[in-house]
């Protein structure tokens, strides 16, 4: 196993040593505007001491490097071979820092480039004068100009940069640097401060109690379980269940070391996570300050790092833990507070009463059932919370019944897909459609009819296929009665209430737009399966107009929550006849079920409340 060595070297270290640029990488092409980051974040950083005599510092990027040979054949033209060393990756803010240096009239470090000898010879005398006969000289140009402009206070810069400005040193032992710099330059894993902590880890240093044989089989091991962890949390089923979308990480076990730094779980003292501070490969930062101490035990370092990712697998395999953290995360609750919980928490039961406790207050805003929301604006969107949670605890308490019952007994749970649901956009939608849909156009009109076609005799089936090819309006009207929708159809304002909303995904909401209920039930149906269900057109057949289905086409699947789904396959009120409108028995049986799914989360129906005080 090689042996990547990793510290701390402040720029004043860099200043007595020699630095090789192979010919892999590419010239120098820093812009104006990365010159003068530079200058102005080291520029702001004030240093200040800490209450154990230790002085805080700003932390530059890593430098990635090898130590060259002596007898290295590219080095044949140096009087002094020792000690050069091969920049794999760093050499834009090596050379940034060579120039700023040099433009300074300051000592400054060495540099030789392997295929662009002229370039060491020009940043020698870059502060005299200018050349642009080749882009690397035009660049270093721009980057000499800027230090010349810049208005601050020069020699402080140089103070600050010398003594308390400082890289990650990571030096490498790979025999082929090509290798490490490709995998760093071209997206696979990039230097992260896992990276960096894992360097940490397998340095032998670390490992003062074994001898030669258990130390490369202790660091086989910690390899072995570190690759496992992160294998594990590449599963999207897994990973999202905790997180969100949007973590760009190459590699995903960053979080784990993040949340140990984000809560001490070192236990490093107050003064020195003073002399940290908060900036880039903080993480990186604690954890090298973990291991500079003498007290340092690798071991007890790596059992955090597994007791973290155990307490998460722990939650993903469990039927309540997992839906209601995945809740919770959805909702913005932390992974530090969650983590905090359970170590605090005796027992499972005590964390999942706090998790619930928790669930409460999120949706304490919409737990009124009967409460009347407005069409449009941030209104009709707080009561996202409480739909969501009704499928969620829909999904638990039919695994429990399923376990309960011997026969179904299952070795695992049907799951709530947080990895599917976070990749989409969602929408509190109507059911019934807020705007009524007069059914004057023939698509509408059709959609109607095909859905009581098939309840009727075959003497009014006839009538409905002569209607649609003549379209005789008032024919339309006599065939609407079929529906009896005045008996139950919902006003305007009991539109607006949680019995007449669902979750939808963005695409299916838009798609459908003011639709009848028959409509989006079709669509819904055909989306969940992966197909588009045509509208049946009428055709003449032996001399009769009638239904004739068309082919199913295939489409990609939506992931359809399933009470949405319950929704429109009018689950909650099975004796229900009517498919063509979403009916008041339909709302009432939708909301009596989100009563009783969520009462113990303090779900409520203030009109039934209403009704016992005043009894």
């Amino acid at each position: 196993m090689s042996e990547n060595k990793i510290e701390l070297k402040s720029v004043g270290e860099l200043l007595e040593m020699k630095f090789f640029i192979p010919s892999y990488q590419r010239g120098y092409r820093w812009t104006e505007q990365q010159v003068k980051d530079l200058l102005n974040d080291i520029d702001e950083f004030r240093p200040r001491e800490t209450s154990c005599g230790k002085e805080t510092w700003y932390c530059l990027q890593p430098l990635v490097v090898k130590k060259m040979d002596e007898n290295d054949k590219r080095l044949n033209d140096e009087e002094n071979k020792t000690y050069w060393y091969e920049v794999i990756d760093g050499q834009q803010r090596l050379t940034t820092i060579f120039i700023i240096f040099n433009v300074l009239n300051k000592q400054s470090l060495s540099i030789k480039y392997q295929t662009r000898s002229n370039s060491k010879k020009y940043l020698m005398d870059i502060a005299k004068k200018t050349d642009e006969t080749n882009i690397d000289f035009f660049f270093m140009g721009k980057a000499k100009e800027v230090v010349n402009n810049w208005r601050g206070d020069t020699s402080a810069l140089v103070n600050k940069l010398e003594n308390y400005c400082k890289v990650i040193w990571y030096e490498t032992d790979e025999k082929d640097p090509i290798k490490v710099f490709t995998r760093l330059n071209i997206g696979q894993i990039s230097l992260t401060n896992a990276e960096l902590i894992k360097a940490l880890f397998l340095n032998r240093s670390n490992f003062d109690l074994y001898n030669s044989y258990h130390l490369r089989l202790r660091q086989q091991e910690i390899a072995s379980e570190w690759d496992s962890i992160e294998y594990t949390l590449q599963n999207d089923e897994f990973w999202l269940f905790l997180h969100e979308i949007n973590y760009n990480r190459p590699t995903r076990i960053d979080f784990i070391f993040d949340l140990i730094c984000e809560q001490n779980s070192l236990n490093l003292s107050e003064e020195i996570i003073g002399t940290i501070c908060s900036a880039d490969y903080r993480t990186f930062r604690y954890f090298y300050e973990y291991f500079k101490q003498t007290n340092a035990e690798i071991e007890s370092c790596w059992a955090e790092v597994k007791r973290y990712f155990q307490i998460f697998q722990e939650w993903f395999n469990d039927l309540e833990l997992y839906h209601y953290v995945g809740y919770l995360v959805e909702n913005k609750q932390s992974l530090v507070d969650l983590t905090n919980y359970w170590r605090k928490s005796k027992t499972k039961a005590i964390f999942i009463n706090e998790l619930k406790n928790l669930i409460k207050d999120i949706i304490d805003n919409c737990k009124d059932l009967n409460k009347q929301y407005e069409i449009s604006g941030p209104s009709k969107t707080q009561c996202r919370p409480l739909l969501l949670l009704h499928n969620i605890q829909t999904i638990i308490n039919q695994n429990k019944d399923y376990l309960e019952k011997q026969e179904y007994e299952l070795p695992v749970f049907y799951k709530f897909p947080f990895h599917l649901f976070k990749k989409e956009n969602w929408d509190v939608e109507h059911i019934d459609s807020n705007t009524e849909n007069d059914m004057s156009d023939k698509k509408s009109q059709n959609e109607f009819l095909l859905n009581i076609y098939h309840s009727v005799d075959s003497a009014t089936q006839m009538k409905i296929a002569d209607f649609i090819n003549d379209s005789d309006a008032n024919d339309f009207a006599k065939f609407k009665n079929y529906s009896n929708v005045t008996k139950g159809a919902l006003s305007t304002q009991e539109k607006n209430q949680i019995w007449n909303f669902t979750l939808l995904d963005s695409s299916t909401n838009r798609s459908y737009g003011n639709a009848i209920f028959a409509a989006k039930r079709r669509i819904i149906i055909g989306k969940d399966r992966g197909i588009i269900l045509p509208v049946p057109k009428i055709k003449q057949e032996k001399g009769k107009s009638m239904f004739v289905e068309e082919k199913e086409k295939k489409s990609q699947s939506a992931f359809i929550p399933p009470c949405t789904k319950n929704v429109f396959l009018k689950y909650y009120s099975p004796v229900s006849t009517n498919y063509n409108y979403w009916l008041k028995p339909d709302a009432e049986a939708y909301k009596a079920n989100i009563l009783e799914t969520l009462t113990e989360f303090g779900v409520m129906d203030a009109s039934v409340n209403n009704q016992i005080r005043k009894q």
